[in-house]
């Protein structure tokens, strides 16, 4: 189920704004995290970061700009670093949570059109897709990255049976009872497969939204290659039958 673009959510109110935990996996990301944390903390107040056992500065640069900063002390991956960031929204009250990526290709004007869906009932779960807003069409994204992404879209549709045009997405949100069920196992980016298994599974309502996606070199350098999707391929696979 989708959203058309022309459904944009307005501007949240202030005590939805409150209600959101925006939460942020970050590994090796010095050089821009604090620009994306201070975007996101401008217009939401509750900003998790959760560095993933980086090798820079990531940890000390959380503790400097965000809301809240927790570490793994070893790197385990972002699915691990998403399920600490999650349960710790649930944990401090958090009414919605919103998964953001740390890399700057996520607009902080998306957030209210992930939460809008969810507040008004009409959803538990909502999945951003790059693919559903003509405006922003991803026009800079290359020809590669975009092939393996809708390779993705493929995939899902035929293992986990869930009809999306953006399978991929790290901008997500979930209502707090959505947020409750979340376990994720699969530490590392074959996460986001299984976080549609869950979407499956749980029964919970759930839409994609349309979102834009920014592609910069900082981002493309920092994205997943041909080769790597195959080996989330594979241990995806691996974990669907060894739990």
């Amino acid at each position: 189920m989708s959203d058309n673009p022309s459904q944009l959510a307005s501007p949240l109110p202030d005590e939805v704004r409150a209600a959101v935990f925006v939460v942020i996996p970050a590994y090796n990301e010095g050089p821009c995290l604090a620009s994306v944390v201070e975007h996101v903390r401008a217009q939401y107040p509750n900003v998790v970061v959760v560095d993933d056992g980086s090798s820079d500065d990531t940890l000390a640069v959380a503790k400097r700009s965000a809301t809240y900063a927790l570490g793994h002390i070893i790197n385990r991956g972002q699915g691990a670093a998403l399920q600490t960031g999650i349960e710790f929204a649930v944990r401090q009250g958090a009414r919605y949570i919103v998964t953001f990526d740390a890399d700057g290709q996520h607009r902080v004007e998306d957030i209210g059109v992930i939460v809008d869906p969810i507040r008004r009932g009409a959803c538990d779960i909502t999945l951003g897709s790059r693919f559903l807003d003509p405006s922003g069409e991803c026009a800079n994204m290359p020809a590669v990255r975009r092939f393996t992404l809708r390779l993705g879209v493929l995939f899902t549709r035929l293992v986990s049976r869930v009809k999306l045009t953006d399978a991929h997405n790290g901008l997500r949100g979930f209502s707090r009872a959505a947020a409750e069920k979340i376990d994720i196992s699969l530490d590392r980016m074959a996460h986001a497969s299984e976080l549609i298994d869950f979407v499956r599974h749980s029964g919970l309502p759930y839409r994609e939204v349309p979102v834009q996606v920014r592609y910069t070199d900082y981002s493309l350098a920092k994205g997943q290659s041909s080769r790597n999707a195959l080996r989330i391929v594979l241990h995806y696979l691996v974990g669907r039958v060894m739990p």
